[in-house]
């Protein structure tokens, strides 16, 4: 990645990387807080999971507003800072025998906003930064930080808790919003265009998704997607060591595979996109991904582990298409509100389908809801080659507004 992580993208991307790294230990770290120091119910446990998810479903739509006027390298300094002082107050009250779950209620609404402010502004100004040609392999660059981040943070997050206790291995994560913070003061953020004025709606970033002919169905076919794979989040675990009775262990290694495959799948996207073009790449990564659940359901071992790592696989090669198209056709000042507007509908998917898991793995079985989750990816994956995604072979060009009521244009090849 050396040859695209460069220039005034490399501080927004080291920056990335030093924070994903924390967040990778306090999704780990804090639910242990809560239930290995707060004692909490499996209700209190629920409601702290709901807040974290909170913030993208009710400030989405005005969060894209405000991105769009601000300055981004302001948003990421702040969302950083504020992150920083808010999970440092956790092994700070702890310290001092303060700590309650109404404490971890605040710090997971409010990160959970402020991760939403800075994700925005960070996928906002990436296209600012790198040069057209190189947005895609910027993408990959970016994915690669997460996926490396939530592959090797439940690990050291493990080792952490044992050494330090769980409120101070948060401290670490603390610790890695500074250095994002310092990464984030330093970049030189390039001159934007006018920003939306005063009367732009909420609901431009809906207008403009659904107003184009490749993001309408790129937008509905990555939210049912969503919907559809979440479904299974919240039943692996459960389904290996309940059903299949796995020990921890072999639990680990498949939950590694995922995040391997996943790492492998950032670095070869790039290559893959350039190959089947990207429309076809977007969705070949839906089809592996869908394979994960009917390789669980089969229940034997290599199924499980191949089905696992084709799905890790999948998770970036349709991942980097999406982002990358929807950078290049949205309008860049309404990029923040293109971007805002997909995490409401792609999270919120996300919610529903693991609240709705729950509820289905009760009523038809574990198994059954594993196939379920097969059969909605694939439905996502059909509506993306039933539309002129299949078409588009190389990046498309920068679209006119439809809020404005411009006419859109794109590379269909």
């Amino acid at each position: 990645m050396a040859w695209v992580v460069r220039g005034e993208f490399r501080k927004l991307w080291v920056g990335q990387l030093v924070s994903a790294s924390g967040s990778a230990i306090t999704t780990v770290a804090l639910p242990l807080v809560a239930v290995v120091t707060l004692q909490a119910s499996a209700v209190e446990m629920g409601v702290l999971a709901a807040l974290t998810l909170l913030p993208h479903l009710l400030f989405g739509l005005p969060a894209g507003v405000w991105v769009d006027r601000w300055s981004l390298r302001r948003v990421l300094v702040v969302s950083d800072v504020g992150r920083a002082v808010l999970l440092g107050s956790v092994p700070l009250a702890a310290a001092v025998g303060s700590l309650h779950m109404w404490q971890l209620y605040v710090v997971a609404v409010l990160t959970g906003a402020l991760t939403l402010l800075s994700d925005t502004a960070s996928m906002t100004l990436q296209p600012a930064l790198v040069p057209r040609e190189d947005l895609m392999r910027a993408n990959s660059a970016v994915l690669l930080n997460l996926n490396i981040a939530s592959t090797a943070g439940p690990s050291v997050t493990g080792f952490l808790v044992q050494v330090v206790s769980a409120p101070f291995a948060i401290v670490f994560d603390a610790a890695s919003y500074v250095v994002s913070a310092v990464a984030s003061y330093l970049i030189r953020e390039p001159p934007r265009g006018p920003a939306a004025g005063p009367g732009v709606q909420l609901t431009a970033g809906l207008r403009t998704l659904f107003g184009h002919p490749v993001l309408r169905p790129l937008v509905v076919s990555a939210t049912i997607g969503a919907i559809a794979g979440s479904l299974q989040g919240p039943l692996v675990v459960l389904y290996l060591v309940r059903e299949r009775h796995w020990p921890a262990g072999l639990v680990g290694v498949a939950i590694t595979v995922f995040g391997v495959a996943a790492v492998a799948g950032s670095l070869v996207v790039p290559a893959w996109t350039r190959r089947l073009g990207i429309g076809r790449a977007y969705i070949s990564g839906q089809l592996l991904a869908s394979l994960s659940g009917v390789a669980l359901a089969l229940g034997a071992g290599p199924f499980i582990y191949l089905g696992q790592a084709l799905s890790g696989l999948g998770m970036s090669l349709f991942g980097v298409p999406q982002r990358t198209v929807r950078q290049s056709l949205a309008p860049p000042h309404l990029l923040g509100q293109v971007s805002a507007t997909w995490r409401t509908l792609v999270i919120g998917g996300q919610s529903l389908g693991a609240l709705t898991s729950g509820l289905l793995a009760t009523t038809i079985g574990i198994r059954p809801t594993l196939i379920l989750s097969t059969y909605g990816i694939l439905t996502g994956a059909l509506v993306a080659t039933l539309s002129p995604i299949r078409t588009v072979r190389t990046l498309p060009e920068q679209a006119g507004d439809p809020v404005a009521g411009k006419d859109d244009k794109q590379e269909i090849r």
